[in-house]
């Protein structure tokens, strides 16, 4: 079966909410009226019978028969029936009363050839053995009559009522859902040329304002993510047509005539340059797509972060010494990690640097040991960089320098993204800051216990 709407199940469990109190509201109602009824009866049975009483001190006195019919004529609904104590019929005031009667003291309720009684039983004296027992009986047709009637109407009014609630409850439900309808459209109207679509979430009742908030929230994601993608795939073609354009060049050119045997090497020489940049790129795309993807599973071992930093700063040195840069390392702290990830990482950092710093300039490497983790701070003198580009630094592709930007066989513009990578795999954040001549990245690493 076809699953009901929110609306159709919003507007029947209103109906059966409303019939329901309808129902026990209309019963309490009916039995409260019955035992009103019930206490008139009683009440007007007693009132007879006590005149009775008086009128009839005495069947056998002279004058008993005109006073008991004076009595009966003053209420044209009550008959009565006198028997004696053994049982025998004495007196009928109707020919219609039925033959058995409930015997039992107090009030009964029978019904007799369409008409209902009430019927009380009672002896004419009640301090005498043997006396006579009166039967009285009231007709209450008309009372069932109203109550039948009472019950008709409850019933209708259940139905009518749970039919109104149902319409008026599908109304209410469907325009209470109207934001999400409209949440629904916006979500149908994504795609790729249109994430720029938003809900008016001040416009939303405050139990759908925090779902339309995530939501639009959802949306600047994807549509970021979208843009990311476009541009890492743009940036990517960008990257490539360089050498690709170089290599086709330049085959050509050494094509043309017929060379020297050490033309020919010197030109492969040059193209296998251009392909080697080219593998190590496709090789870091691979490794920043599996950085995206969760797969990146750092070693752990027991490292000492000024050890590790030493080795570079060695390996570095002539390069530095070649710019005249100084490089220096402070601190220390162990840390259980991946060595070649966090040396990749921490190589990424030294290398970039190095090209950025002017000649003269300082490099400083900070290790600090804090009761949270650890920091490792590589700072560099020299221009510093726009605070606007600044949360754009660890984009794939993306250089600080606007002055490069046609790809290049040394530097593509993924280093600090493959760094950004390394850190969040062990656990940690890496931030830029670039404020009065001096530029650092700092990586905070929690502390692995």
């Amino acid at each position: 079966m076809r699953r009901l709407s929110l609306s159709s199940r919003l507007a029947l469990l209103f109906a059966a909410c409303t019939a329901v109190v309808s129902l026990v509201a209309g019963v309490l109602f009916s039995r409260a009226s019955e035992a009103h009824f019930v206490e008139l009866d009683q009440q007007l049975l007693d009132g007879k019978l006590m005149a009775l009483r008086r009128a009839l001190p005495d069947l056998q006195s002279s004058g008993s028969e005109v006073r008991l019919a004076d009595e009966l004529s003053r209420q044209a609904d009550v008959s009565l029936r006198i028997t004696g104590n053994d049982g025998q019929r004495w007196f009928d005031s109707s020919t219609r009363l039925p033959d058995r009667l409930p015997q039992t003291p107090g009030l009964s309720t029978i019904s007799h050839d369409g008409t209902d009684y009430r019927v009380l039983n009672a002896p004419l004296s009640v301090d005498q053995p043997g006396s006579p027992q009166l039967t009285l009986l009231l007709d209450i047709t008309h009372h069932q009559h109203f109550l039948q009637r009472m019950q008709r109407l409850i019933w209708l009014t259940v139905g009518l009522s749970a039919l109104a609630t149902a319409l008026l409850g599908a109304w209410a439900a469907r325009s209470g859902l109207r934001p999400l309808r409209r949440m629904s459209a916006v979500a149908r109207g994504v795609s790729a040329q249109s994430l720029n679509a938003r809900l008016p979430a001040e416009d939303m009742p405050p139990e759908l304002a925090e779902m339309a908030h995530h939501f639009n929230a959802m949306l600047g994601r994807l549509d970021d993510s979208f843009q990311r993608l476009s541009a890492f795939s743009a940036d990517i073609a960008h990257e490539l047509r360089t050498p690709l354009s170089n290599l086709l060049t330049h085959t050509q050119v050494t094509l043309t005539r017929p060379r020297p045997l050490e033309d020919y090497r010197e030109a492969l020489h040059s193209n296998l340059e251009e392909l080697q940049w080219m593998a190590q790129l496709v090789n870091d795309m691979l490794y920043l797509a599996k950085a995206d993807h969760g797969l990146l599973a750092p070693r752990r071992e027991s490292l000492e972060l000024a050890e590790e930093a030493d080795v570079l700063l060695e390996f570095f040195a002539p390069l530095a010494e070649d710019a005249r840069v100084t490089v220096s390392r402070h601190g220390s702290a162990r840390i259980d990690g991946d060595r070649s990830m966090l040396r990749r990482a921490l190589s990424n950092l030294l290398d970039n640097a190095l090209r950025f710093t002017p000649a003269g300039g300082e490099i400083r490497v900070r290790i600090t040991d804090q009761a949270k983790g650890l920091s490792l701070t590589v700072e560099n003198s020299g221009a510093g960089i726009d605070a606007a580009r600044l949360p754009r630094l660890f984009d794939r592709f993306y250089r600080a320098d606007p002055a490069r930007q046609e790809g290049s066989s040394e530097h593509a513009g993924l280093g600090l993204a493959i760094t950004d990578s390394i850190v969040r795999a062990h656990g940690g954040r890496i931030h830029c800051e670039s404020e009065q001549g001096w530029t650092r990245f700092v990586i905070t690493l929690p502390r692995m216990d």
